[in-house]
């Protein structure tokens, strides 16, 4: 008589369990941002992986919209920046403020002090902002008046960048390109998607905002990344990813390809691909990886670490297309 009761607490486990939860979420953005199924991917293989991930794309391609409704879906503190040029770095960091009621200074942290952080237009932001927010995604911290403050647990920036307008913008050094896991291209949609786009925000109009499903707490998402590091990577994945990486350093293997190359992606290019593989096995119910997961990714982990020739961005080259034909060359063993 009491034999079922065993079975729905089984099946409620599983439904509450991290990696049930994340489906949830996966889902939940897929249907609300149409065509976007790639920037679903990558976003929550940042979270996944613990990593930083930079969207790149025009106006109006739902980067924005992505970062917030993510962070609807995650039961987490969130702030938005706005990059200018005139941003000074207290803005993101936060300064200490005269209390005249206590005769002391107080800290008011600034929106870098959230677990999830969205920046938008990381591109307009002056050098000393980016340095700021270089130390707080290397090193989770803020330094302030002298004084550095850990940064919340977990934390991950999203960063947006529009590559059509070039007027009062800052490029992005490389140390800072390089500490991104991942380097999103988001492409214009074609008609189909438009009309679903269409459809889409016609509903929303009449709609309450669409609320996720489930949300992820810091203690899941802390599990979920805890066992998306147990997924298998073996040896011939690994052997894999290095050739692809170390690649481009071989001079003699393509020396066409090469020749467009002035610096190659680092060791840290092949940790980010082998953690975001990892995740990205996880995401799709796997427990080992397979050499589809590092082919789909190894453009979006490498192309922004690997800085071209001036001849090759004189003729019209990118990083991009030069990263994909080595994917293309290199074959996993």
């Amino acid at each position: 008589m009491n034999s079922p009761e065993p079975v729905r607490s089984q099946e409620q486990e599983q439904s509450n369990a991290p990696s049930a939860r994340l489906a949830k979420v996966k889902a939940f953005l897929q249907d609300h941002l149409v065509g976007s199924e790639a920037l679903v991917e990558r976003l929550l293989i940042g979270l996944l992986a613990d990593g930083h991930v930079l969207v790149e794309g025009a106006p109006g391609l739902a980067k924005t919209r992505a970062a917030k409704l993510l962070a609807r879906a995650l039961d987490l503190s969130f702030a938005r920046i706005q990059c200018t040029p005139d941003l000074m770095p207290a803005d993101i960091t936060g300064t200490s403020v005269w209390r005249p009621d206590r005769g002391a200074f107080e800290f008011a942290a600034g929106p870098i002090f959230h677990s999830l952080l969205l920046v938008d237009e990381i591109n307009r932001a002056p050098p000393k902002v980016q340095s700021a927010l270089l130390e707080a995604m290397a090193e989770r911290q803020a330094t302030v008046a002298g004084e550095t403050r850990a940064l919340p647990d977990p934390f991950m920036t999203i960063a947006t960048q529009n590559p059509i307008e070039q007027e009062g913008t800052f490029p992005l050094p490389e140390a800072q390109l390089d500490r991104f896991m991942l380097h999103v291209e988001v492409a214009l949609p074609d008609a189909a998607a438009e009309r679903r786009i269409l459809d889409l925000v016609e509903r929303e109009k009449f709609r309450e905002p669409p609320a996720p499903p489930a949300s992820l707490e810091a203690w899941r998402i802390g599990a979920a990344r805890a066992e998306a590091k147990t997924v298998f990577l073996s040896p011939a994945i690994k052997d894999y990813i290095v050739r692809l990486v170390t690649a481009p350093r071989d001079r003699d293997r393509a020396p066409e390809l090469a020749a467009k190359i002035e610096h190659p992606a680092s060791p840290r290019g092949t940790l980010a691909l082998a953690a975001a593989s990892k995740a990205r096995a996880y995401l799709l119910g796997r427990d080992y990886v397979l050499p589809d997961d590092v082919a789909a990714l190894a453009v979006d982990a490498l192309a922004h670490r690997t800085i071209l020739s001036w001849r090759a961005l004189a003729d019209g080259e990118t990083a991009r297309e030069v990263v994909r034909a080595y994917v293309e060359l290199v074959a996993p063993a």
